[in-house]
């Protein structure tokens, strides 16, 4: 059992948040490994937010258990937990300083902070451009924030993020506001990065089946605040699957390590319910 508790990245058990009567989680049960990158899929509505909300502290289950690197939410400080998962945002893109240089965005990942006033230090410079090195951002280092483009933004945040050597890394809807090419850039960029031998766990959080990469292993498929699917995503990416996700007659094709979905022509405009 404890050997099991080591490999478990995070584990949430039986998770349910109720607030003025309403379900909002129903029931949650959820393992990550090591070595596994997940993909949390889910139309609008089915409990994502909520789901990462939990897993940040921000909001508190009714019943069940967060159980992070055999750390147990409420038994630890949750803000010394928070510091051991990164999470990447639209949220937290907005926040940026115009001004404040790649360079610095990501050094301020160490103190968590946004719009860091300090200078960082000399080792802070020299780690920051080490991980602008391997976001592939070299050449933006003295680039403010206000002329980066968005995925640009999406990487140097990526780096801010693994700045505090995050072992869970979440990117929540990173692929927002980029337009094709610089999605298909930002996914294959995305995979690089879970392949590489120091990669924290990644987890996707997505509504579109297509910025699945094949680095990700696992799906987590949530409808109405329950668990619809998870496991490998070989098995779970089914047309029949993911009609119960999204409560429309999909089809689900697979080609060289890509998804797409095409809602069935007969059925556009209505839903399962």
């Amino acid at each position: 059992m404890a050997l099991a508790k080591q490999r478990d990245v995070l584990r949430i058990s039986d998770l349910s948040i109720r607030r003025n009567g309403v379900i909002i989680l129903d029931d949650i049960s959820w393992r990550i490994r090591r070595g596994e990158h997940w993909v949390i899929l889910g139309s609008n509505g089915s409990g994502k937010t909520s789901l990462l909300s939990a897993l940040t502290g921000y909001l508190m289950p009714t019943e069940g258990s967060i159980c992070l690197l055999g750390e147990t939410y409420g038994q630890r400080d949750w803000r010394d937990m928070r510091k051991r998962l990164g999470l990447v945002s639209s949220a937290l893109r907005q926040m940026m300083a115009d001004t404040e240089p790649a360079l610095d965005a990501v050094a301020s990942g160490r103190h968590a902070m946004i719009d860091y006033w300090g200078r960082p230090n000399r080792r802070e410079q020299s780690e920051a451009r080490r991980i602008l090195a391997r976001v592939e951002c070299s050449t933006l280092a003295e680039r403010p924030w206000s002329v980066l483009s968005q995925g640009e933004r999406q990487r140097i945040l990526i780096g801010r993020a693994l700045m505090a050597r995050p072992r869970l890394l979440i990117l929540d809807e990173p692929c927002a506001g980029l337009d094709p090419v610089a999605r298909e850039h930002f996914l294959a960029f995305v995979d690089r990065l879970a392949r590489g031998c120091r990669a924290p766990t990644i987890v996707l959080v997505t509504h579109h089946i297509e910025e699945v990469v094949p680095a990700f292993t696992h799906a987590l498929c949530l409808r109405k605040g329950k668990t619809v699917l998870q496991g490998p995503c070989d098995t779970v990416f089914t047309s029949r699957n993911l009609t119960r996700v999204f409560g429309a007659p999909v089809r689900i094709r697979c080609a060289e390590g890509r998804y797409s979905l095409r809602v069935s022509p007969r059925h556009q405009g209505r839903s399962i319910v």
